[in-house]
């Protein structure tokens, strides 16, 4: 079963912003969370799923090219939750949206769909 949850996405105008947030299910403590690398991927209709930004556990991040400048990718161990900020939306960013551990990822969630209009 899926270990995290997404939220945060939603419709919004070109350029526009949007902070999504990634929660871990209870059944992942603190303790444990805090070792993970984590990572929001993003999947596009028709095109494979692609790793958008990385951090950590003790905080370096990463991110795709076309993400630089305008994602920031956050985490708060207290609460479990990693957070994609997102500036300056592009159609091109238009995806569903989903966070996951880097190594040996968990069941795969929902999502949070993204979209961003022309």
């Amino acid at each position: 079963q899926a270990q995290f949850v997404e939220s945060g996405g939603a419709l919004v105008q070109f350029g526009g912003s949007l902070r999504l947030s990634c929660t871990a299910s209870t059944a992942i403590f603190r303790s444990i969370f805090m070792t993970y690398g984590m990572g929001w991927y993003r999947q596009p209709p028709g095109k494979q799923r692609e790793l958008v930004a990385s951090i950590t556990g003790d905080g370096s991040t990463n991110y795709v090219d076309s993400a630089k400048g305008r994602f920031t990718i956050s985490r708060e161990d207290a609460k479990r939750t990693v957070w994609l900020q997102m500036n300056d939306l592009k159609p091109d960013d238009t995806a569903v949206y989903y966070c996951n551990r880097l190594r040996a990822p968990y069941t795969w969630g929902q999502g949070t769909q993204v979209t961003v209009s022309s």
